[in-house]
């Protein structure tokens, strides 16, 4: 698994582990005989429209948004660079004065990232009443989408929340006689997940990847925070560790790996799967026809079922290893051994004698 870190403007069931402290910060897993990179140097993003990421949709809270059993540990090539170089300026957003009726007064906010990284897009804001109405709720009084937007509002107290992705913050804010200037730190960043074996990039249709708050090792079930996430997609969170799981096909081919997400930055993570794609069929020749209305049962050498499966040519992936292919016909059985290899794709004809 690589990972790598850039400046952000915007918006097989066993395993084996390797766990490291990049320079950055980065904590980072990977399945046995995976390399793990670190980028030579931090490259500046362009600025990516809202549409590009996908934000969940926010809930009104006073904090930031809450979100397998491990193998022994094992080694796997390292390599290591700098990677915590300073972030660029970026210029300030613009802001426009609001139209003030009277006994109104402009409570003008944004939001950054640091101190010299504001946020330019996919931000949503919510102006609540600070005083909760009889049902205990805080009643909405203005909603806006803009990177920096100006309210015109009555004197009084109000409760400011702002959402970027899944990552939020809240601000309690007094209006009395004059402009009021909010600026919102939102400690988030973006994770992009692409999944690979070997050199050979995994189609999106064929891997997906949940993401966990947390690492993989806190004790307790948990619930995804991001059920189904494809390749290249980006996912807006809070600063913080997650574990990811990511699911190459229907089989046994899973790598789970702990990742942190940094403030300011996208982290690329790249998801090595030791597996293959292989095809089975039933012939009652080598280099025959396969025979139709065929059921299949991969099992492993302890005897679990890795995958069920009918037809003439099902396709299935199977971590590497080795296996026990079960092929049911017009009531007959015909078990044969296999051995599945890294990135070696293939066909194996099971002889119905």
């Amino acid at each position: 698994m690589t990972v790598k870190r850039r400046p952000y403007f915007c918006p097989p069931a066993a395993f084996a582990v390797l766990l490291v402290l990049l320079p950055s910060g980065a904590i980072a897993q990977a399945p046995p005989g995976a390399s793990l990179q670190a980028p030579s140097q931090s490259q500046s993003l362009p600025q990516m429209p809202p549409s590009s990421v996908r934000p969940v949709p926010p809930v009104f809270t006073l904090s930031a948004p809450r979100g397998g059993n491990a193998a022994p540990a094992a080694t796997a090539p390292l390599q290591l660079a700098p990677s915590n170089h300073p972030l660029p300026q970026q210029a300030a957003v613009q802001q426009a004065i609001p139209h003030l009726r009277p006994g109104e007064v402009a409570l003008m906010t944004s939001a950054r990232f640091g101190r010299d990284l504001p946020i330019t897009g996919g931000l949503t804001w919510r102006v609540y009443a600070d005083k909760p109405d009889n049902n205990g709720m805080h009643r909405l009084l203005k909603e806006e989408k803009s990177p920096a937007p100006a309210f015109a509002l009555p004197p009084g107290g109000y409760i400011v929340h702002v959402a970027f992705g899944l990552a939020s913050t809240v601000k309690a804010v007094q209006l009395r006689d004059e402009a009021v200037r909010e600026v919102f730190e939102i400690p988030a960043g973006g994770l992009r997940l692409e999944g690979r074996v070997g050199d050979v990039k995994i189609a999106s249709g064929h891997i997906s990847f949940e993401i966990y708050k947390g690492s993989q090792f806190d004790p307790g079930e948990r619930k995804p925070i991001v059920p189904s996430m494809m390749t290249g997609d980006v996912v807006l969170l809070p600063e913080g560790t997650y574990f990811i799981v990511s699911k190459y096909g229907d089989g046994n081919a899973v790598v789970r790996s702990d990742i942190r997400v940094q403030a300011g930055k996208l982290t690329d993570v790249l998801v090595t799967h030791r597996a293959a794609a292989i095809m089975l069929k039933l012939v009652s020749r080598k280099g025959g026809e396969a025979l139709a209305n065929t059921e299949w049962a991969v099992v492993s050498p302890a005897g679990d079922v890795i995958t069920e499966t009918k037809g003439a040519f099902p396709r299935v992936i199977l971590a590497e290893g080795e296996y026990r292919v079960i092929a049911r016909n017009e009531s007959k059985t015909y078990p044969q051994d296999i051995k599945v290899i890294t990135g070696v794709d293939g066909e194996i004809e099971v002889l119905a004698k």
